[in-house]
């Protein structure tokens, strides 16, 4: 089912976060619908650093290529603040749309951004990313390649002022809309009522929105709920289980996946299947 499919009235479509391509193909072999292309993850994973503006384009690139080459699934891709002003927007659009990018996620921060649950965030003028969102979507050469235009103003200035936000980048053109960090479920309900079209809420374990279930969301209007880090965190914690279990000795208790789950995962049988196929026989007669 494409992205637009999925953003039907009424419907939510609940969106687990992949750092790298192995866990984008366990999203899609648990049967989620879609993957959201996290940049904290894939600094954490990758650089082994914070969400802190320390990822290159490049370095994004080079993932969203390898989870499309992975899983057929549309994927959602944090861009961060699109790298730079609104013609860095414009090629980091094309590039993403290149690489097999679905829908690409610009925020309002200033550059070095943060996650949006941590504290020390600004925001650029309401103008400025609104010309990035113009130019974002001048640069897209298919229009179901969907912009998502996200505020992290809620934890600089006010809601109000979030919500002002997010609705000025519809006008400049957003496809869907993202207001990061409410604090309360009440601030959530405001979010549904005030911004129109399809929206955004992200769900991050451990950060200041506080968890509503998907029947709540869905009655509230939201099209997407985003588990950005829960896929990162349930991995850190099963190996700090295991390879404590190692340490241990006692590695007959460590919760591990089969070394079969792990070949079906990653389509060993597939790849043998076409080495047969493309063997040639080089034995002299």
């Amino acid at each position: 089912m494409s992205l637009p499919d999925l953003l039907g009235p009424g419907r939510l479509t609940v969106v687990p976060g992949a750092a790298n391509a192995l866990t984008a193909r366990i999203i899609e072999d648990c049967g989620f619908e879609c993957v959201y292309v996290t940049g904290a993850g894939i600094a954490n994973t990758h650089l082994g650093v914070p969400d802190i503006g320390l990822l290159t384009s490049t370095e994004l690139l080079t993932h969203v290529a390898a989870i499309r080459g992975a899983v057929d699934l549309p994927l959602i891709v944090d861009a961060d603040t699109g790298f730079g002003n609104q013609l860095n927007v414009r090629r980091t659009v094309r590039d993403l749309e290149r690489a097999g990018a679905d829908a690409i996620q610009l925020e309002d921060q200033t550059f070095p951004k943060r996650c949006g649950h941590f504290a020390g965030k600004s925001v650029v003028p309401t103008a400025e990313m609104a010309a990035k969102i113009r130019a974002a979507v001048d640069a897209r050469r298919d229009e179901e390649t969907l912009i998502v235009a996200r505020t992290d103003a809620r934890a600089v200035t006010n809601l109000d002022d979030a919500i002002a936000r997010a609705n000025a980048y519809r006008a400049a053109g957003a496809d869907i809309l993202f207001v990061e960090a409410p604090i309360s479920e009440a601030e959530i309900e405001t979010i549904a009522a005030r911004v129109a079209g399809p929206k955004i809420l992200n769900l991050v374990i451990g950060g200041v929105t506080p968890l509503v279930s998907p029947e709540r969301l869905r009655e509230l209007g939201f099209s997407l709920v985003l588990h950005a880090n829960l896929p990162l965190l349930a991995a850190v914690r099963g190996m700090q289980e295991a390879l404590g279990a190692l340490r241990a000795d006692a590695l007959a208790d460590a919760p591990l996946a089969t070394w079969s789950e792990r070949q079906r995962l990653v389509r060993r049988a597939e790849f043998e299947e076409l080495e047969a196929r493309y063997r040639t026989d080089t034995e002299e007669p």
